[in-house]
């Protein structure tokens, strides 16, 4: 529940300057490789990889190898029918004889594209499921032109309606509380069970008096057989056993390449935990990983996040590898000393300050490798572990992922977006002076100091805001950076030059809580990701709650909508009165409140406004949706013994995916 993503705003915002990342051959290079539908597929450059020390190449390598192994387990978990769909598509791809020029064909590529990028049958982020652009009577003379699949009709059959019915697996995960969301998601984190009985089944195995709980259900499926619940544990010998035993396979050989004896036991108890599935012992690896704040290189590996299951017990598989930008992290850093001094100064109730802010570590990253969850869309900040418990006493650790909000940034230029929805032209100039700064703080603030902020009342477990509870948290995260954004202390502190870098943020923030998302979602649809959500929510709140002072309006210029800040001082302390209510809401676990902020506030789209913004933002001809492919690494090897990795930038999306699923599928 603690990432960055990427938003609509990036398009004005979003980047670094040249002094914290250098790029290989930037005026040749071509960012982006693909497009389809409403995605755009970018590369991401690695600077400063040749700098490393050969053994961090070969942890890397390893690493980023564990990476790609999990890429089946996280199509299964998104749907029981990803892979064998998945399979069937590229078996027609790689295999179909027939004319493959027409209309139809293209169409059918379009759906695979999509399917790939999005992990399966439902989009990566509105949740909806993929309607074909082709015919059921086509698809069949596919499969019949397909000589590979002959012979799987009946199993292709059964696929049939999965693929082309409407409401048969609608929603990869909804949060829609007037229903049942457990039988409403079409996620595989349960099987024949209800929403009301995986929520009685987890309550069970809550202690109130447990200093230190295991996030029951993390990495498991909740099943039902002959009216008994059963977990289907995600280890060695379990579910999704083949895949994990390749990762592991991957993880001991970079355990051997390990920086330090740190690393190395953090590593170990990575792979103990994949054999044993025990919660207690990924725990324990989460306070090894959260310590270990000396080694360059650093990863992400595991059943992590919470936002596709309703219930926020199941955790979907994801990977990053990469390594610590040194000269961008002197800012986090220095963020990350202060910890105290923002929690203190911090709006919010002194109950729930933490009295003492313990091991918040943050830095900036280069990516090297993204896999699962994070592939091809990844977030550009993370913040981790989740558990509060660990979070309060032993801290957590945030990182902001430079290199690709530097290829957002390049691959964005001169696509007319500000020119086409800031008004002012002090607006645009701001902007264009210090939009990558604002950026860069705003995840900083989010990941390195808003994600560790605050803590629970005495008896509160946090999983009490069920369905609302990530999107209330990133709500809490980014209130806290835009709140501090706006003070003179970082200027002080010498992170920001002035408070026009808070203008820029503001200007940011509200055009696209109000109006920029909204190109991301169909007309007529509610708002259902957890971060468009609460994007809206705050700036729907401050919008309504300033109008008495006009602090933000929507104002009309020649036929067109635009938002416009009028007092960013006013709208500053807004943002702070909501922080404040949200960390209450979070502190004593108020359902019913925080349900009523999400439901009045992140929801609904106005569809006037919805239309406009479509309209206008289809004329510029862009893609709202942006993902990668990953570098490939390759060992250099002389008299069996790599000598050297070197790093390559494939420009073809769907080539990578087949190799992908050719030489990474397990299950």
């Amino acid at each position: 529940m603690k990432k960055a993503l990427i938003t609509a705003s990036a398009f004005l915002a979003v980047g670094c300057t040249s002094s914290e990342i250098q790029v290989t051959n930037q005026e040749d290079f071509q960012w982006q490789v693909d497009r389809f539908d409403d995605i755009k597929v970018l590369r991401y450059q690695v600077p400063d990889f040749d700098s490393l020390s050969l053994s961090q190449k070969k942890l890397i390598y390893y690493l980023s190898q564990a990476a790609l192994c999990g890429r089946d387990i996280y199509f299964d978990q998104n749907c029981k029918y990803n892979l064998p769909i998945r399979r069937t598509l590229e078996a027609i791809f790689t295999g179909y004889s027939g004319n493959r020029e027409n209309k139809e064909f293209k169409a059918f590529e379009k759906y695979l594209k999509k399917v790939w990028f999005a992990n399966g049958i439902h989009h990566h982020y509105s949740n909806d499921k993929f309607i074909p652009e082709f015919s059921e009577s086509y698809f069949k003379t596919l499969i019949s032109g397909t000589p590979s699949l002959k012979g799987s009709e009946e199993r292709i059959n059964a696929l049939l309606p999965i693929i082309f019915d409407p409401e048969l697996y609608k929603v990869r995960v909804t949060h829609d509380s007037s229903v049942d969301m457990i039988k409403a998601s079409a996620n595989n984190f349960y099987e024949n069970v209800s929403q009301a009985e995986a929520e009685q089944f987890y309550a069970s195995r809550f202690d109130s008096t447990e200093l230190h709980p295991v996030s029951h259900g993390l990495n498991s499926k909740l099943t039902k057989e002959n009216g008994i619940l059963t977990e289907q544990v995600w280890k060695i010998g379990g579910m999704y056993s083949p895949a994990i035993e390749k990762i592991v396979y991957w993880l001991k050989k970079a355990a051997g390449s390990a920086e330090n004896p740190h690393q190395k036991a953090t590593i170990e108890a990575l792979i103990k935990y994949y054999e044993t599935g025990d919660l207690k012992i990924f725990d324990q690896y989460s306070i090894l990983w959260v310590e270990d704040i000396d080694s360059q290189v650093d990863f992400i590996n595991g059943f992590i996040e919470t936002y596709e299951d309703p219930l926020g017990y199941k955790a979907s598989w994801e990977s990053t590898v990469n390594f610590k930008n040194i000269e961008a992290t002197r800012r986090t850093e220095l963020l990350s000393k202060n910890a105290q001094w923002f929690e203190d100064h911090s709006p919010i109730d002194d109950r729930y300050k933490k009295k003492e802010v313990k091991g918040v570590s943050a830095k900036v990253i280069t990516v090297a490798q993204l896999g699962g969850a994070c592939y091809p869309a990844t977030p550009i900040g993370i913040n981790l572990p989740n558990a509060d418990w660990i979070r309060k006493e032993h801290g957590s650790k945030s990182v902001t992922i430079q290199n690709i909000t530097y290829a957002y940034a390049q691959a964005a230029q001169g696509d007319g977006f500000s020119e086409e929805f800031i008004l002012r032209e002090e607006d645009r100039e701001l902007s264009k002076q210090w939009g990558s700064l604002a950026n860069d703080l705003s995840v900083d603030l989010h990941e390195c100091l808003g994600h560790g902020s605050g803590q629970l009342a005495p008896g509160i477990k946090g999983d009490e805001l069920k369905n609302y509870g990530s999107t209330l948290e990133e709500a809490r995260a980014d209130l806290f950076s835009l709140y501090y954004i706006g003070d003179p202390q970082l200027v002080t502190l010498g992170v920001m030059p002035s408070l026009d870098v808070m203008k820029t943020e503001y200007n940011t923030y509200m055009f696209n809580g109000l109006m920029g998302q909204l190109t991301r979602i169909e007309l007529g649809k509610d708002i259902i990701e957890a971060h468009m959500r609460n994007r809206q929510l705050i700036a729907r709140w401050c919008y309504e709650k300033g109008k008495a002072d006009n602090i933000v309006e929507i104002v009309r210029h020649e036929g067109k909508s635009y938002v416009v800040v009028n007092d960013y001082e006013k709208l500053r302390t807004l943002f702070g009165d909501l922080l404040r209510e949200i960390q209450r809401i979070k502190s004593e676990g108020d359902f019913n409140a925080g349900q009523a902020l999400v439901e009045n506030y992140g929801v609904k789209v106005d569809s006037t406004l919805h239309r406009e913004v479509l309209e206008r933002y289809a004329q510029l001809d862009l893609a709202p949706y942006s993902g990668f492919i990953n570098p490939v690494l390759k060992p250099i090897e002389k008299d069996g013994e790599i000598v050297d990795i070197a790093i390559e930038y494939p420009e073809d999306y769907t080539e990578q995916m087949l190799y992908y699923s050719s030489e990474y599928s397990f299950l």
